[in-house]
């Protein structure tokens, strides 16, 4: 019979670590994760809001999980019920979002990319995701917009301008996904949802950015995590198995 271990969590980025990018949960990693609940808890940290991540995870997700951290964890479930929020528009003001809502619409309408579609920003809780080509753009369109900017680094340059614009408002920038990259005051990456496991004395994160500048990065880095870098869900699952499940099953 399988027992959990005591103070130990491992924790999950969602696209690239748990899903291909904005991509359905498989059956496979379900199962698997059902699996390892069994010996460790499991929770998931994504940038995107709750909406996204169960469409990714599935609508039972908060139940699925030990802990669920949509936004960073400015927006943190455990065990199926809410037990902390965060909220940008309080923490900054209407009127310095509206000077960088302003600007930063104003930097898309000038760039000269293939195409535009539409949510060039989109407002959560506790950030603004700001996507050059608009999130309303099909799948192919993302695919290849992708392709775009690893060469033009549109992104990047953009990242760069709005730092140094809006330095006085102690914004970390975090890119991530395909299409978009996120904002949010300083400490407010996926370091955020650390606050909610003092009750854990091993934190194993797993996510697939966490290279500087990726949004995995600064909880990867961190001395409270044991970092690990994954290449693909088939990646996360042969990790975990030899981490967790591979000593579980060799027994004491």
């Amino acid at each position: 019979m399988a027992v959990r271990k005591p103070g130990l969590i491992a924790l999950f980025d969602v696209d690239g670590t748990l899903t291909a990018p904005r991509k359905v949960v498989t059956p496979k990693m379900l199962e698997f994760m059902g699996k390892l609940r069994k010996v460790v808890t499991v929770g998931v940290v994504g940038g995107s809001d709750l909406v996204k991540i169960s469409e990714q995870l599935g609508k039972t997700v908060i139940d699925d999980y030990d802990f669920v951290f949509s936004e960073n964890g400015l927006v943190a479930h455990k065990d199926g019920k809410l037990i902390g929020t965060q909220s940008l528009k309080t923490f900054l003001g209407d009127e310095k979002l509206k000077e960088f809502i302003n600007f930063t619409l104003h930097y898309i309408a000038d760039l000269d990319i293939p195409i535009k579609r539409g949510t060039f920003i989109e407002f959560r809780s506790g950030m603004l995701n700001v996507s050059p080509i608009g999130r309303n753009c099909s799948q192919e369109e993302r695919d290849e917009y992708e392709k775009y900017d690893k060469v033009h680094n549109i992104r990047s340059k953009m990242v760069s301008v709005l730092r140094e614009k809006f330095a006085h408002l102690n914004l970390t920038f975090s890119i991530g996904g395909q299409i978009s990259f996120d904002v949010f005051p300083q400490g407010w990456d996926k370091t955020y949802c650390l606050r909610y496991l003092g009750d854990f004395h091993e934190i194993h994160f797993f996510g697939d950015k966490t290279y500087q500048g990726g949004n995995d990065h600064e909880i990867y880095d961190s001395e409270q995590t044991v970092g690990h870098t994954v290449t693909s869900p088939e990646d996360t699952i042969e990790q975990c198995t030899a981490l967790f499940l591979a000593k579980q099953a060799e027994g004491p």
